[in-house]
């Protein structure tokens, strides 16, 4: 439970800060798949986690201007009803369509966006609401957390090898 935005704004920039070395990588080493990601590229874990921010910031568009989000019960209702395989396969799909420079732009920008948004929603409709509050945070820094290790295992091939010692 968060006291108030900024606490959550700032944990949330904080979480999101080490993915950002995706953006660094070169296209080729973001189209190649890593052991231990569930087969996902670069690119693939870029896009899952932006098209569950930008569920986040649709989210936060409707709270901006009134007491619920229908984007958030819709969701809600999807996963009930479909699941996570399911949703997180069509929206892999849906992303692997993009050109590379959509990914990238859309990985730099959307984040940000999010935290945007969300200066302008009182508090009482998310951070101080529960059922919005998780909402927000599936979508963010709680499900960067459980990315982290795919991170990992994807910046870890791009990693530089040590120079011998001579």
């Amino acid at each position: 439970m968060y006291l108030d935005a900024m606490e959550f704004l700032e944990e949330e920039r904080e979480a999101w800060r080490p993915f950002e070395a995706l953006s660094e990588l070169e296209d080729a080493e973001l189209e190649r798949q890593s052991e231990g990601t569930h087969g996902w590229s670069g690119r693939d874990l870029m896009g899952h986690l932006v098209g569950w921010q930008e569920v986040a910031l649709q989210i936060a568009k409707e709270l901006a201007v009134g007491e619920t989000s229908a984007s958030a019960a819709r969701v809600d209702a999807d996963w009930d009803a479909r699941g996570e395989v399911v949703i997180n396969a069509e929206m892999q799909a849906a992303w692997a369509e993009l050109p590379l420079d959509d990914v990238r732009r859309r990985f730099s920008s959307v984040a940000g966006e999010v935290r945007g948004y969300l200066t302008v929603v009182p508090e009482a409709r998310w951070i101080k609401n529960p059922k919005n509050m998780e909402s927000i945070a599936e979508c963010t820094v709680d499900h960067y957390q459980d990315h982290l290790a795919d991170l990992e295992a994807i910046l870890s091939p791009a990693s530089p090898s040590p120079a011998p010692d001579t």
